[in-house]
């Protein structure tokens, strides 16, 4: 597929969130800052989290929400950047929310009960208002944290825990009519299907499952899964590291293709466009924004725009 590069020099781009008026936010997560990218390339800070911030989406009232991760430390080589594990100023994960007209950040999730969020990576609304989001958890010289999955409340009023344990969770989406809640683990590069009983509370299979979910897809080789969108047909558009790309996967697993970029760190994809057929992509390890036009429309997300 031929893309367009719309902006260069990135800090680890993540989140991309398709914007009604042609531009896309993005978090930088190596600087800490939300940005927004014109239709011309033009880059623009929208807000300062600090930390780590990983994923985006826009919610009830227009603001935007960041699963910020807390910080990593970082690699850089010949104009190139990678993460490594948890940084030496680690500040804790925590789900925030931007004023996008003045750039101010609040606080909304430091914890789900006493269990502190340790590396929130990314997040999706669904029609109730509440959103879904991973932990992945963070990562040290010698040992890491568990994942899990959560469902919290726009107004920072609720958060309850709906999957755990699990391998770094990343990516999360949901079908298109809602009834199913899709988790992609990084280290395992493997896809994880929840059935919705109501917002917040999914369905588990029993054991052998670790914790519930119902395995869609495992990727061979060595390759990792980073984010996730869904199309409008169902199928899920996996980011995918190493096998730098974008894997698709149907919902029951049967059928996979992939979509090679020309970035190792292919770490998110989003749709936009009037017809929804514009697919930007973040090449995070080059620093790179592009946009190709997707041979199927991706899934108009709830809250968005």
């Amino acid at each position: 597929m031929e893309f367009r590069p719309l902006a260069e020099g990135l800090e680890f781009p993540e989140g991309p969130v398709a914007l009604d008026d042609g531009s896309v936010l993005l978090v930088e997560i190596a600087a800490g800052t939300l940005t927004q990218v014109a239709p011309d390339g033009t880059k623009s800070l929208a807000a300062r989290t600090g930390g780590g911030p990983n994923g985006a989406a826009i919610g009830p009232g227009g603001k935007c929400y960041i699963a910020n991760n807390g910080g990593f430390e970082w690699h850089r080589e010949a104009g190139h950047i990678r993460l490594l594990m948890q940084a030496k100023d680690y500040s804790g994960g925590r789900i925030e929310r931007v004023d996008l007209a003045t750039g101010a950040v609040e606080m909304l999730y430091r914890a789900c009960g006493e269990v502190p969020l340790k590396g929130p990576n990314d997040l999706v609304f669904d029609a109730h208002g509440g959103f879904y989001f991973s932990d992945l958890g963070k990562a040290r010289a010698r040992d890491m944290d568990r994942g899990a999955v959560y469902y919290a409340k726009a107004d920072g009023s609720s958060i309850t825990e709906v999957a755990f344990p699990m391998v770094t969770p990343n990516g999360v989406g949901l079908s298109p009519d809602g009834s199913t809640l899709y988790v992609a683990e990084t280290e395992a590069a493997r896809l994880w299907a929840f059935p919705i009983e109501a917002p917040g509370i999914v369905k588990k299979e029993p054991w052998p499952s670790p914790h519930g979910g119902r395995l869609v897809a495992g990727m061979g080789g060595y390759q990792r899964f980073d984010s996730l969108a869904v199309q409008e047909d169902g199928r899920i558009c996996v980011a995918t590291l190493v096998n730098g790309g974008i894997t698709v996967i149907s919902p029951d697993g049967r059928h996979v293709e992939h979509h090679a970029m020309p970035d190792p760190m292919t770490t998110n994809i989003c749709f936009g466009g009037p017809d929804m057929k514009t697919a930007y992509i973040t090449l995070s390890w080059t620093k790179r924004l592009v946009a190709l036009d997707w041979p199927v429309a991706g899934l108009r997300l709830n809250q968005a725009g």
